[in-house]
Parts: C-alpha cells; structure tokens; sequence
C-alpha cells in the first residue's frame, strides 16, 4: 500500500513540473540571448540579390547537366572536348559568381580592430554571436541552401560522368583482349601485307593487325629489324624474333602515348644501340632485351609480340603479347609475366 502511493505521488510531481520551464543560471545562457544589443548591425534585406544568387546557381545546374548530356550523346573518341570543356567551366564560374554575391551582398560584415581573442567562454561566444547576427539579411535560407546543394550535386555529378571513361575496375579481363593471335597477318597503314623482305635495319615501321580496327589500343605495333646474334631476349622467346625482325605494342607503358622515335646511335660511348623512345615523357625501351626499360618513367617494358613468317614471306603473329598492353596504372592488379 505505502508503495502505491509513492508511485502515485511521483507521477503527480512529474505532471506538475512537466508545464514549469526549468531555470536556466544566467551564465550559461547564450550571450544572444542575454546582450539587449547587437554586435553586428541588422542589415536590410536584399531580395535581389537572393534571386541573383538562386539564377547562378541554376545556372550552374544546367550547365552541369549539359556537360553529363553532351558527354552522353557523344562517343568517347568523337567528344567534342572546346564544349565540355566550356560547360564545365561556366559551371565552375556561376558557383563562385553565387558565393561572390553572396559575400559581397548578403553578408553583413563589421571590422573591428581589436586584439586577436583569447580562448575564454565568453569571447568564444561573442564569436559565435557576430556569426549568426552576419546572415540577417538573408530571408530565404531554405532556398539558398536548395540551390545551392542543386549547384554542387550538378558539378559532382559532372565531375565523377568522366570516370565511366577510365574503363572497368574490378573486371579488367577485357584489357588482356587484343586483335592478335596467332595467324593475323601484319598490315601496314594502308592495309597492304608487310613482308619480312622490305623490313630493313635502322628502319621504323608500324603495323596492324589485317581486318581489325587499328584504332584498338592493342592493334598498333612497332616493327624493327636487328641483328639476331645481339638478341638477349628473356627466356622464353628464342623463337619470337625471325631473322632478327622483333615487334612491340606501340603505346607506351608509362601514360599509354604512341612510342614514336626510333633512337639511331650517333655517339657509341653513350648511345651504344639502337632503342624506341616515347615523346610524351622519353621513357626509352631496348629492344635486344624485350622492350626493357632503360631511361624514363615507365615502369614495365614494352609489350612484345611473338612473330613467324608464313611460306608466302609475310609477317604473321604467333600469339598474342607478352603482358598487357597500356599503360602502367591499367596493370596494379595484373600478375608478372
């Protein structure tokens, strides 16, 4: 019994009390609340310049759109690169335009030229009041903020459409794939077979695999003729180079530039062979050693394809390359050949 009314007494204190505003002590009230004045002037509202903000970012919006639409519709080797380039840039610029109107207009500001405040509660909450009491002239926050997040979710999403273009992540199988097997026989640009006879030392060809699309990353091929008792090919490839005629993937392993320049000795002390050499970044490749590294960024050497020469003279490959073609980052999760 005396249990039942302890129970029921505390219920009616609890409802009593519950209509009762608790006391706060004065000095852990927000200075907001306790300063009859403002640090900061109340500023009149500019609803013109709200509007101008909320156009920029719209603006910003569709321009991000354009840029995910623009690179929709087009193919990654037909993008036109003067109008993405725009659209991402005007995007960018009526972003800033907004934050510009913003801080210029919206903002109250107030220059005070006292010392820098040390860390005591009570300076540390006059900061904290001169920033709330800086946004007063703004009156339609929500919209701001809308628009603002419109604007920025426009721009991440035009920035990440880019990276469709990288090509898979996890499933890189399709980057081991080329036009080469055994059999295709080496073309060169106009699509004529190219015989071991016409490849001659000191000489740089180029070559593509006959009926496949020589814009593949893997069709491309450097062909070369050395002299065959100076091959130290690594082990493996005693048979890859008939009569001394070797072919590499020409993209370049380091940022998958076109390996262009075929390096004639001049001065044998420092320039003891021959050597491929890409533009871009002047990674240098041997190829009496396979296309190994010897000066530059690249990380790995070059690729190299298997050759024979069929019974009419012609080039064919024997199989398809060494490693995968591309360049270094396409291969973090490849295994060593």
């Amino acid at each position: 019994m005396r249990l039942w009314r302890w129970l029921v007494g505390f219920v009616l204190i609890r409802l009593l009390r519950r209509g009762k505003p608790a006391e706060e002590p004065a000095e852990q009230l927000p200075r907001r609340r306790r300063r009859p004045d403002r640090i900061i002037p109340v500023g009149t509202p500019e609803r013109r310049a709200e509007l101008l903000v909320v156009l920029f970012f719209a603006l910003a919006v569709v321009c991000g759109i354009a840029f995910v639409v623009t690179y929709g519709i087009y193919k990654p080797r037909q993008l036109p690169d003067e109008a993405l380039g725009l659209e991402m840039g005007l995007c960018l610029i009526f972003i800033a335009s907004a934050f510009t109107v913003i801080a210029k207009r919206l903002v109250v500001t107030e220059e005070l030229e006292e010392e820098y405040p040390s860390e005591s509660p009570e300076e540390q909450e006059e900061i904290v009041e001169i920033v709330h009491e800086s946004g007063s002239r703004i009156t339609r926050k929500r919209l701001l903020v809308g628009a603002g997040a419109g604007a920025g979710g426009a721009l991440g999403l035009a920035s990440l459409t880019t990276v469709v273009s990288i090509g898979p992540f996890w499933a890189t199988g399709p980057l081991d794939k080329t036009p080469w097997k055994r059999g295709v026989r080496l073309v060169d640009e106009e699509g004529r077979p190219l015989s071991a006879a016409e490849v001659e030392e000191r000489t740089f060809y180029t070559a593509f695999p006959d009926g496949a699309d020589p814009e593949l990353i893997g069709s491309p091929l450097i062909v070369i003729r050395l002299d065959p008792s100076k091959l130290t090919l690594p082990p493996g490839r005693a048979g890859w180079a008939p009569d001394g005629i070797l072919a590499f993937s020409k993209v370049c392993t380091h940022a998958g530039c076109a390996v262009a320049l075929y390096r004639k000795p001049t001065f044998t002390p420092v320039e003891p062979n021959v050597a491929l050499v890409c533009p871009c970044h002047y990674s240098t490749f041997d190829p009496f050693t396979g296309g190994q590294v010897i000066y530059g960024p690249a990380g790995r050497p070059l690729p190299q394809l298997p050759l024979m020469i069929d019974a009419s003279g012609y080039l064919r490959a024997a199989g398809n390359f060494s490693a995968r073609v591309g360049p270094g980052w396409w291969n973090v999760r490849s295994k060593p050949t």
